[in-house]
C-alpha cells in the first residue's frame, strides 16, 4: 500500500516513466539540500573561525609577556616573524576586500553597470513569472524534454543568470549569515535548483516557482534607479502596491500547488481541479472577508494556510488598501504638464493665488476693449484651488489653466513651459501682515525662476519700495529687457501724491489705466459724465509719417480735433550718439521737439481699435473726411528719397522764404548746406506737404546759435510772451535764462537738487529740529499746506513715506511753489521713516494722534490744500471690515468739525490748485488770472481730504450721505470717483496693461513719482538715500519737464469759455498759446442741475469731447510746462533789496489775497512786517529753533503765509488769543 501511494496512473502526460513515480520530492530535496547546507557551512565556517580567533588571542597574550620577561632585544627576534605573518595576512585580506568591493558595485545602483544589472536581474525575474504563469495551465508534474521544450529552455537561461547574480550578491554580502536568510536569497534556493533537477531529469515540477512574485516588492526601488519615482507619495503608493500584490500572487501559487497536489498523508487523492487564476480570486474574496463559498480549498494544507493567511491578509487588506485609496485620492488633480500650442504664446500667473486676485487680473487681462488676446493663462500655486476658484477657470477653460506647484521648484517650471513662456507674473498678497517677507518670498520666486530660465520676462509686485532695491542683485533682472517690478506703495503714495497737487487725479490715472466697459446712462447725472470718462484707456501706437516733421502740440491738437484721440506723450529717441540707443518718454514736451519717424505715441482712448487712427492717417486721403471712423487703411505708397540727399529732397519740396521752384531759387543759406546731417537727424523726412516742410526748415534756422543776445532775441520776437513756450535754447539751457549768471555764479557752491536733478533736496536734519510741539504748530500761521495724518507705532511695518513726499518735492517746481509738509502722528513711527525724508525741505512733524482736534487745529487743517489719510496698522487685524477703522473715523472726524469764519480772511479756493508759478502777480495774459475764490471753510466737510483703503467695500463709510450700495464696485462709488478715497486693488490692472505695453508703467511712474528713473533707483539701493549734487546743465535741464496742475475757468485768459463754451476749444486754446494740454476737468457734483446747490463735492471727467460744454466752476486738468520766468522773477527779487514790498510779492502760498487788498494794506502791511521781525529778533534767542539747517543771513527770509495786513493780523491775534505775534515759517530761498 506504501508503493501504491506513490505510484500514479500511467497516462500521456507523463511518458517519461511508465511507472508512473512522482519526483516532486527531488525538486524539493534539492532545494533543501542546498539551503540547509550552506547554512551548516556557514555555521561552521563562522564556529571553526570563533574558535581559532580564541586560540590566537591566547597565543598573543602568552607571546606579549614571554617579551616582557625576556627584553627587548630577546622579544625583537621573536616577534619577527610575527611581522612577516601578518603583512601575509594583511595582503590576503587586501585582495578578498578588493573582490568584495568589486561584487558590491556590480550590484549596486551607484554605477551605470550596477544599475543596468539590478534592472536586468529584475525585468528577468518578472520574466520567470511569466513563464510561470504560462506553464501553471499544465499539471503539476510532467514529463518534458529539455532540447524541445522552449520555455524550459528560457527558463534554464534566467535561472543561470539568477546563478550568477546570487554569486556575486554572496561576495558582496559583509554578513554571509543574514544573506542566506533573506527573502531573496529564499526565493532562489526554491527556483533555481529545481531547474536544474528538470534537466537532469525531463521532468518539469510547478512547485514554488511562485516565490518568483515576491521580486516585486523592490519594484519601486527600480524605479528610484531610473529616476521615475521623485516625491515621497509616489513611492509609499508603488510599495504598498507591490507589497499587496507580490502577497497575493505568492499565497495564490501556494493554494494552487497544494490543492492542484492534494495532502501527501491522503496519497495526494484529495486534490481538486483549480487553474492559478481561481486561486488568485479565492485569495482575494478571503482577504475581504467576502468568501462567497464558490471555490474553496478542499486539502488539508490548504485550508490550514488559509486560517494563517486571512489573519495576515485581513490585517494587509484592511490597512493597505485604505492608503492605497487615499494616496491615489490625493494624486494632484492638477499635476500634469503644459502642452505649448503651436502659434499661441502662453505666460505663466504665479506668487498669490486666491479667488479675489485671480479674478480682478482675468478681468483686466481678458478684457473685451483689448485686441483679440491670443494668449494663454497658466496659473501655477502649489495649493489646489477651492471650488469657487476651480469654477472660475472652468468658465475661462478656452484660455486659462491651472497647475499645481511650486516656482521655487525647477521639475514645475519644466511642466508648465517656463521656458517658452512670454512672460511669469508674480502677484502680492496686498493685504499680508509683514509686507518684507511678502516681498523676500516674490523675490525668492524670482531668483527660482531667472536661475532656471535667464532670458524669461518677469513681471513681479512689490509691496515695498526700498525691497526693489534686492531684485537688482540678481545678476539676470534687465529692466531693459521687459522685466519690472510694480511696487504698489511706490505708485500707491504717488498718486496719492499727485492728487495733493490736483484733486481728483489720483481718481483719474487709476481709471485710465484699469479696463473698463462703458456703461450707457441716460439720466442726466452726474454718474453719465462721469462713466463716459471711466470707459476711456491708456494706449500706445506709432504715428503715421504724415506727423514726421511737426511740433508735438501740432499733432496732438490735430490727433485731438480729427482723430478724437488725447495724445500726451511720445517715446523720443535722443539723436546725440552716445544716447541714440536709449528712448525717453516725454510727456507733453512742448514745442520745441518735432516729431520723427517711427515715433511711438501714447493716447487717451475708450477702445484700441480708435488708437489705430493714429497709424493709419495720411494727409492725402483723410484730410477732408470728418467722420474720425472712416480713417482706415489707405493704399497710398509712400515716398521713398533714400538716395536723395536732404538739401534736394529739401529744395524739390518748396523754398521756403520765396516760394519758388528750385531752377528759379538760390535763397537756401550756406550754413544750412553745412548742418545737412543735422538736419537729417532733427526732421526725417518722408511724405510730408510743402507746408509742413517750410515749417520744418524755419524751425531748424530758428534753433540755430545766434549772435543776438537773449535780450535782443526776445525784442526781434525771438520769444513769446509766455513763459511756456520758449525755443529749445532756452529750455536746454537753463544758465542762458536772462539775469540766471549772477544766480548760477551766487549758488554755484549750494546743493540745491539731488544728484540726478530731479528733486528738491537738502542736507539730513536731526528729527527733532522739525519736530512741532502743539503750541509751537498753533504758533505757526501755516497755509496751502499739506496734512499728512499717519497711523502707526514701533510694531508697525513701514509704508515707505518717501514716495509721497518725493513727488511733492520734484525739482520742477521752483523752491517756493513746494507745499510744506505737516505730518501728525506718533513720534516712534516717524524716527524710523525719518531716515528717508531728512534730506527733503519744507517738512514738520507734530506729535499726536490724527484722532485728536486740537493737534488737528494746530496745523490748520481748514487752510491745508490737502490731508492726506494713511495707516500702517491695517494689514495687522483678520476681519476685513475693521482694517480700515482708523482711517475712518480720523476721515469722519475731520469732516464734523467746525471753524471760526474769522480765520477765512487767510483762506482762498481750496478746491481750485493754482498751478504753482502763476499768482496774482501774473500778467493778464497768464491762464490763472484771477482763480477761483470761495468763502472761507467753516466745516469740515469742505476740506480736501483722500483717504487710503485696504478694504474696497468700507468706502461706503466714508461718505454718510451717498447713496451708494454696499455691493458696488469701488470705480462706481462717489468718494472714489470725487477722488477722496484710494485703494490699493485698483493697482492690481498694472499688471496686465503692463505685460501688454511695458511702456504704460513707465509712463504711469514719470507722472506720479515726479520723476523717479532706474538710475535714480540703483543709487537709492547703494546708499537708501538722495545724494546731493551741485548744479550743472544738465542736471538743471532736467527739471524741464512737465507737471500736472488745475486749472480755474471763473476768470483769467479762459473765463470766456467757462460759461458756456466748448470744451475742445479751450483745448486747442491753452495749447496754442501756453502749451498746456488739457485731459480732464474736475466738476462740481451738481452743476447739471438747474437750481444751486450748496454741495462742493467735485466729481472727475476723463477726456471729454470736443464739444462737450463747459461751466463756470469747472478746474481743469492740465499738463504744463516748466515755467523758468517764475524762477527768474523769485530770484530777482531775493537778490533785490529787503523791502517789504518785494517780500509781499514773493508769497510761496498758492491761495494768495487779490492784489487789491495788497495795494491797500500795503503800508500797514509794511509795519506790521518790521513789528513781527524784530520780536522774531528777540525770540530767537529764547525759544527753539525750528529749522537749524537755514544759514544766517544766505539770504532774505520767505514767509510761507500769505503777505497779511496789521487788519488781518489782529483778526488771527484775537483768534488764537494770543498776544504774542505769529511767526512765520521760515525757509532758506535756495532756489534760481
Amino acid at each position: 500500500p506504501k508503493m501504491d501511494a506513490l505510484i500514479i496512473p500511467v497516462t500521456m502526460e507523463v511518458p517519461c516513466d511508465s511507472r508512473g513515480q512522482r519526483m516532486w520530492w527531488a525538486f524539493l530535496a534539492s532545494s533543501m539540500v542546498t539551503f540547509f547546507g550552506g547554512l551548516f557551512i556557514i555555521l561552521l565556517w563562522r564556529t571553526l573561525k570563533y574558535l581559532w580567533t580564541v586560540c590566537c588571542h591566547c597565543g598573543g597574550k602568552t607571546k606579549e609577556a614571554q617579551k616582557i620577561n625576556n627584553g627587548s632585544s630577546q622579544a625583537d627576534g621573536t616577534l619577527k616573524p610575527v611581522d612577516e605573518k601578518e603583512e601575509a595576512v594583511a595582503a590576503e585580506v587586501g585582495w578578498m576586500t578588493s573582490v568584495k568591493d568589486w561584487a558590491g558595485v556590480m550590484i549596486s545602483a551607484q554605477t551605470l553597470t550596477g544599475r543596468v544589472l539590478v534592472v536586468l536581474v529584475f525585468a528577468l525575474s518578472i520574466g520567470a513569472l511569466v513563464i510561470y504563469f504560462i506553464d501553471s495551465s499544465n499539471p503539476i508534474e510532467s514529463c518534458q524534454n529539455f532540447y524541445k521544450d522552449f520555455t524550459l529552455q528560457i527558463d534554464m537561461a534566467f535561472n543561470v543568470f539568477f546563478l550568477l547574480y546570487f554569486g556575486l550578491r554572496f561576495i558582496a554580502a559583509n554578513d554571509k549569515l543574514w544573506f542566506w536568510l533573506e527573502v531573496n536569497s529564499v526565493v532562489d534556493f526554491f527556483t533555481v535548483p529545481p531547474v536544474f533537477v528538470s534537466v537532469y531529469l525531463n521532468r518539469s515540477w510547478l512547485g514554488l516557482r511562485f516565490l518568483r512574485a515576491l521580486r516585486l516588492i523592490q519594484f519601486s526601488e527600480i524605479l528610484q534607479f531610473l529616476n521615475i519615482l521623485k516625491t515621497s507619495n509616489s513611492i509609499k503608493l508603488v510599495n504598498l502596491l507591490s507589497i499587496f500584490i507580490s502577497t497575493w500572487l505568492t499565497a495564490a501559487g501556494f493554494i494552487h500547488l497544494v490543492e492542484n497536489s492534494g495532502d501527501p498523508w491522503e496519497n495526494f487523492q484529495n486534490n481538486q481541479a483549480l487553474t492559478y487564476w481561481e486561486c488568485v480570486y479565492l485569495l482575494m474574496v478571503t482577504m475581504s472577508t467576502v468568501g462567497y463559498g464558490d471555490v474553496y480549498a478542499k486539502t488539508t494544507l490548504g485550508r490550514l494556510f488559509m486560517v494563517f493567511f486571512i489573519l495576515g491578509g485581513l490585517a494587509m487588506f484592511a490597512s493597505y488598501v485604505p492608503e492605497i485609496i487615499e494616496l491615489i485620492g490625493n494624486r494632484k488633480k492638477y499635476g500634469g504638464s503644459y502642452s505649448a500650442v503651436s502659434g499661441r504664446k502662453h505666460i505663466v500667473v504665479c506668487g498669490h493665488i486666491t479667488l479675489e486676485s485671480v479674478s480682478n487680473f482675468l478681468k483686466d487681462f481678458l478684457h473685451k476693449d483689448r485686441d483679440d488676446v491670443n494668449v494663454e493663462i497658466v496659473f501655477l500655486h502649489n495649493i489646489s484651488p477651492n471650488l469657487e476658484l476651480e469654477a472660475l477657470f472652468k468658465r475661462h477653460f478656452t484660455q486659462v489653466e491651472f497647475y499645481q506647484g511650486s516656482v521655487l521648484n525647477p521639475h514645475d517650471l519644466a511642466r508648465v513651459k517656463i521656458e517658452s513662456a512670454d512672460a511669469c507674473l508674480i502677484l502680492a498678497n496686498k493685504y499680508c501682515a509683514d509686507p518684507d517677507a511678502e516681498d523676500a518670498s516674490n523675490i525668492m520666486r524670482v531668483i527660482s525662476i531667472k536661475n532656471y530660465h535667464p532670458k524669461i520676462r518677469i513681471i513681479t509686485q512689490m509691496l515695498q519700495y526700498h525691497n526693489k532695491a534686492h531684485l537688482l542683485n540678481i545678476p539676470s533682472w534687465n529692466w531693459k529687457e521687459g522685466d519690472d517690478a510694480i511696487c504698489l506703495a511706490e505708485l500707491k503714495l504717488g498718486f496719492i501724491a499727485q492728487s495733493c497737487l490736483a484733486q481728483g487725479l489720483s481718481t483719474m490715472l487709476a481709471n485710465l489705466f484699469s479696463m473698463r466697459s462703458f456703461i450707457k446712462i441716460e439720466e442726466d447725472t452726474w454718474q453719465k459724465y462721469y462713466l463716459e470718462g471711466v470707459s476711456n484707456e491708456m494706449y500706445t501706437e506709432y504715428l503715421s509719417s504724415a506727423f514726421v516733421g511737426l511740433s508735438f502740440p501740432t499733432v496732438c491738437e490735430l490727433c485731438f480735433v480729427k482723430l478724437k484721440l488725447l495724445m500726451i506723450a511720445i517715446e523720443y529717441k535722443s539723436a546725440n550718439r552716445e544716447s541714440r540707443s536709449r528712448k525717453r518718454i516725454l510727456i507733453n514736451p512742448g514745442n520745441h521737439l518735432k516729431i520723427q519717424e517711427g515715433t511711438l505715441g501714447f493716447f487717451i482712448a475708450s477702445d484700441a481699435k480708435e488708437v489705430k487712427r493714429a497709424f493709419f492717417y495720411c494727409k492725402a486721403c483723410h484730410d477732408d473726411i470728418t467722420d474720425p471712423k472712416r480713417i482706415k487703411k489707405c493704399g497710398c505708397k509712400r515716398l521713398i528719397y533714400s538716395k536723395m540727399s536732404i538739401y534736394k529732397r529739401m529744395r524739390r519740396a518748396c523754398c521756403f522764404d520765396c516760394g519758388l521752384s528750385e531752377r528759379d531759387c538760390s535763397c537756401m543759406s550756406g550754413r544750412m548746406r553745412g548742418n545737412v546731417d543735422t538736419l537729417e537727424r532733427a526732421f526725417p523726412l518722408s511724405s510730408v506737404s510743402v507746408n509742413d516742410c517750410s515749417t520744418s526748415f524755419r524751425a531748424f534756422e530758428d534753433e540755430q546759435p545766434s549772435t543776438l543776445s537773449p535780450k535782443k532775441k526776445q525784442r526781434n520776437g525771438g520769444m513769446r510772451n509766455s513763459p511756456n513756450s520758449s525755443p529749445k535754447l532756452m529750455r536746454h539751457d537753463p544758465l542762458l535764462i536772462p539775469g540766471n549768471d549772477q544766480i548760477d555764479n551766487m549758488d554755484s557752491n549750494v546743493k540745491k537738487y539731488d544728484s540726478t536733478g530731479m528733486f528738491h533736496w537738502c542736507a539730513a536734519k536731526e528729527i527733532e529740529k522739525v519736530i512741532l510741539t502743539r503750541s509751537e504748530a498753533a504758533m505757526t500761521v501755516l497755509s496751502g499746506h499739506v496734512v499728512v495724518c499717519i497711523f502707526g507705532d514701533v510694531s508697525s511695518a513701514l509704508i515707505g513715506l518717501r514716495n509721497l513726499v518725493m513727488p511733492l518735492r520734484a525739482s520742477n517746481f521752483h523752491y517756493h511753489e513746494l507745499k510744506h509738509i505737516v505730518f501728525v502722528g506718533s513720534i516712534e513711527y516717524l524716527k524710523r521713516e525719518w531716515e528717508t525724508l531728512h534730506n527733503f525741505p519744507k517738512v514738520s512733524i507734530l506729535p499726536g494722534t490724527p484722532l485728536s482736534r486740537a493737534d488737528l487745529r494746530a496745523v490748520n487743517i481748514n487752510l491745508c490744500d490737502m490731508c492726506v489719510i494713511l495707516s500702517a496698522n491695517q494689514n495687522n487685524i483678520d476681519d476685513t471690515s475693521l482694517q480700515d477703522k482708523e482711517c475712518i473715523l480720523a476721515s469722519l472726524n475731520i469732516k464734523s468739525m467746525q471753524f471760526d469764519d474769522s480765520i477765512g480772511v487767510l483762506q482762498a479756493n481750496s478746491q481750485g490748485f493754482t498751478p504753482p508759478g502763476m499768482d496774482r502777480s501774473s500778467p493778464d495774459n497768464s491762464p490763472v488770472h484771477g482763480m477761483l475764490r470761495q468763502p472761507s471753510i467753516t466745516t469740515g466737510v469742505n476740506i480736501p481730504i483722500i483717504t487710503e483703503l485696504v478694504n474696497d467695500t468700507n468706502v461706503q463709510f466714508l461718505d454718510q450721505d451717498d447713496d451708494d450700495d454696499p455691493d458696488t464696485e469701488l470705480y462706481l462709488t462717489q468718494p472714489f470717483a470725487c477722488g477722496t478715497a484710494f485703494a490699493v486693488s485698483v493697482l492690481d490692472s498694472l499688471m496686465s496693461a503692463t505685460y501688454f505695453n511695458d511702456n504704460i508703467l513707465t509712463l504711469i511712474r514719470t507722472l506720479v513719482t515726479g520723476g523717479a528713473t532706474p538710475e535714480l533707483e540703483a543709487l537709492i539701493a547703494e546708499e537708501n538715500a538722495l545724494r546731493g549734487g551741485y548744479s550743472t546743465p544738465q542736471t538743471l535741464a532736467n527739471r524741464d519737464r512737465c507737471r500736472v496742475a488745475q486749472l480755474a475757468l471763473l476768470d483769467g485768459p479762459f473765463a470766456d469759455l467757462g460759461d458756456g463754451g466748448c470744451y475742445g476749444d479751450l483745448f486747442c486754446k491753452a495749447l496754442k498759446t501756453y502749451n498746456m494740454l488739457c485731459f480732464g476737468i474736475y466738476r462740481l457734483r451738481d452743476a447739471h442741475l438747474s437750481t444751486p446747490s450748496q454741495c462742493t463735492k467735485r466729481y472727475v471727467i476723463t477726456n471729454p469731447p470736443y464739444e462737450f460744454e463747459l461751466v463756470p466752476t469747472d478746474l481743469i486738468f492740465c499738463l504744463m510746462q516748466f515755467d523758468h520766468n517764475a524762477g527768474q522773477s523769485r530770484a530777482s527779487l531775493s537778490h533785490s533789496s529787503h523791502s517789504s514790498q518785494s517780500s509781499s510779492k514773493k508769497s510761496s502760498s498758492v491761495h494768495s489775497i487779490p492784489s487789491t487788498a495788497n495795494r491797500q494794506n500795503r503800508p500797514k502791511s509794511r509795519e506790521s512786517r518790521d513789528k513781527q521781525n524784530a520780536t522774531r529778533m528777540n525770540r530767537m534767542g529764547q525759544e527753539k529753533k525750528w529749522f537749524t539747517d537755514e544759514p544766517d543771513n544766505a539770504y532774505p527770509r520767505n514767509i510761507q503765509i500769505k503777505p497779511m495786513s496789521t487788519h488781518m493780523a489782529n483778526q488771527i491775534n484775537q483768534y488764537k488769543s494770543t498776544s504774542s505775534l505769529i511767526p512765520p515759517i521760515r525757509e532758506v530761498e535756495d532756489e534760481c
